[in-house]
């Protein structure tokens, strides 16, 4: 199992990423994926789901401003994260639960400032 992420980077506040994350080794339109993300000191904090039909979940704080989507064609879920926020600022992973754990991939680093 494993999952790759990309797409993060320095934006300015207002502005917009799109992470993605690449899995393999599993069958991938049968699970759901979560996103989270972590900031230094601080505990992981989730951020959005999406199950293997396409349900939607967000924590209230990015509701409004994120979209999460995924392409079953391509083994990918994604990020869209619009309006960027300073408090945004955390590394990103995504997350499946599988054979009775999490399997987590490395992050992608996204820097929210001016």
């Amino acid at each position: 199992v494993q999952l790759v992420e990309s797409g993060g980077g320095l934006v300015q506040p207002g502005g917009s990423l799109r992470l993605s994350c690449a899995a393999s080794g599993f069958t991938f339109s049968v699970f759901g994926i979560d996103w989270s993300r972590q900031v230094p000191g601080k505990g992981l904090e989730w951020v959005s789901s999406i199950t293997s039909g396409g349900t939607t979940s967000y924590t209230d704080s990015v509701k409004g401003r994120f979209t999460i989507s995924r392409d079953n064609a391509r083994n990918t879920v994604y990020l869209q994260m619009n309006d960027l926020k300073s408090e945004d600022t955390a590394v990103y992973s995504c997350a499946v639960f599988l054979r009775g754990r999490d399997f987590r991939g490395q992050g992608t680093q996204v820097t929210v400032s001016s």
